[in-house]
């Protein structure tokens, strides 16, 4: 430390005293610095959700009055919808079917325009799961860790357990442990998660899965956690959520008339079911509290049939089927599979020029659908078909040809913007309303099925990403939450 002697000038004088006031000011203020730290953190952790909020609110406040004209833009259009308006849904597909009802539209308005901001971009990554969170109502779900011989074990015995049709049920499941909404305490969870594959054990030689096993293994895991533990009893089941993600649904039987005499099992009929079967009209196999979901297509092979897809986007198969068709409509199959519609279709279209369709198997057939201009989804054993989900997002227009069916998120997905439907006995006149079709609002379908938001609804991720068919689920389970969480109702209770 210096000692300077000369006497300064008052200019000198005066800023020199400034400068050890500072510095004096600066050592008296260290010894705070981390309790001003703990106050800040300790007001951001209680007031986070307003904060983000209000930066929300003024980021869409600024947009408004930034003088773009968005209005008039395509990518605005929004196929996927969480409000329903009053205003009735102009569907730009030719509908034959009488069977399907008038659905609404509204408007998604994105959760995180802040993402593209890039001043807060950082700060929204690093609060993602605390908004996710704040978006599904601070809803939270405990899932039961059950012995493998209920999961695990069936993935390991089987690997297409994990890959094939039915494997929502593994998709789902492996979604909500690494979830957000997850919760390792059940004194505070809404719902509870039975995590039970009975899909898995299906047989390959006829592909659909052999179910009679199913209500001894789900009773046996029922009896399990009743027995463990004291939720279940307190609501006899009513907030826990299952999934049957096979042909018939909560009735556990591939064959509809074997479904609906055996019904849906008797300590199941007050939970939740996750379940592909779903109809506009009243089934035995459907009166239980559910959630249509979509059936499951891995998203790897997705990409991969997309990158494989023809350079110039050209489409040169003009309408196009592979799968089990039978060619004797005498016998048993031809009899009930199907009810006769692709046995119709195969002796109406059979070798015409401008229809692909083929009974036989192959493994690469997505790149057949990235081909095609329209794709044939009739009804098989079940009104649902994998094809539903393929031909959305591979982007080949869904021909739905299933009498009543009820589409996976129909709340939210706008199918009749995105395929066309005809009814079972219209068949005959399928090349009629195909060829009418392309020649009034093919481009208009072709070019909804191309926004991103439905090739990411009808698919699942592990981890779960935004607006996936297990978020989907999520916001199906939020809009439940007022009868179904006995968490939510004691508090409101007391």
């Amino acid at each position: 430390m210096s000692h300077d002697i000369t006497r300064p000038n008052n200019k000198t004088k005066k800023k020199t005293g400034f400068i050890v006031k500072m510095q004096l000011n600066n050592n008296n203020n260290r010894g705070g610095n981390k309790r001003n730290i703990f106050v800040f953190f300790f007001f951001f952790r209680n007031y986070y959700t307003w904060i983000l909020w209000f930066l929300l609110s003024f980021y869409l406040f600024t947009s408004y009055f930034s003088g773009e004209d968005q209005s008039s833009s395509p990518s605005t259009i929004r196929l996927l919808s969480n409000h329903k308006t009053s205003s009735s849904l102009p569907s730009r597909a030719l509908i034959e079917s009488s069977a399907i009802t008038t659905t609404s539209i509204g408007i998604k308005i994105d959760p995180l325009p802040l993402l593209c901001f890039d001043s807060t971009q950082k700060l929204i990554f690093f609060f993602f799961p605390f908004l996710i969170k704040d978006m599904f109502s601070g809803m939270k779900i405990y899932v039961y860790n059950l012995p493998a011989s209920y999961n695990d074990d069936w993935v390991k015995s089987s690997e297409r357990c994990a890959t094939h049709l039915f494997a929502a049920e593994v998709a789902i499941h492996r979604a909500l442990l690494s979830s957000v909404v997850r919760t390792l305490d059940p004194e505070e969870a809404d719902y509870f998660f039975v995590p039970v594959y009975v899909s898995c054990n299906f047989s390959t030689s006829n592909g659909f899965p052999s179910l009679s096993h199913a209500r001894s293994l789900i009773s046996s895991a029922v009896d399990l956690i009743s027995v463990r533990y004291p939720f279940w009893n307190r609501t006899q089941g009513s907030d826990h959520v299952f999934v049957a993600s096979h042909d018939f649904g909560a009735c556990f039987h591939a064959m509809e008339d074997m479904a609906i005499e055996e019904g849906i099992p008797e300590f199941m009929k007050k939970s939740i079911i996750l379940q592909t079967f779903g109809v506009n009209y009243k089934h035995p196999c459907q009166e239980v509290e559910h959630v249509v979901i979509p059936p499951y297509i891995p998203p790897e092979s997705v990409e991969r049939a997309l990158e494989r897809a023809p350079a110039n986007g050209r489409r040169d198969i003009w309408a196009f089927f592979r799968g089990k068709m039978e060619v004797n409509p005498k016998n048993i199959s031809g009899r009930f599979y199907s009810k006769g519609v692709r046995t119709a279709i195969l002796k109406k279209y059979g070798g015409r020029r401008r229809f692909h369709l083929n009974r036989h198997r192959f493994v690469g057939y997505r790149s057949e659908i990235v081909r095609s201009v329209f794709c044939l989804c009739p009804l098989g054993w079940a009104p649902w078909s994998p094809r539903l989900v393929e031909s959305a997002v591979l982007g080949c227009v869904p021909v739905v040809i299933a009498d009543g069916i009820k589409l996976p998120f129909s709340d939210t997905v706008q199918w009749p913007e995105i395929s066309l439907t005809v009814a079972e006995k219209d068949v005959k006149n399928l090349r009629k309303i195909l060829e009418h079709v392309a020649m009034t609002n093919l481009s208009a379908i072709q070019r909804n099925l191309h926004e991103p938001e439905i090739k990411r609804a009808l698919l699942y991720n592990v981890p779960m990403k935004e607006g996936d068919a297990t978020w989907r689920v999520l916001e199906a389970l939020r809009r439940k939450l007022g009868d179904r969480s006995y968490r939510r109702s004691r508090v409101l209770s007391q």
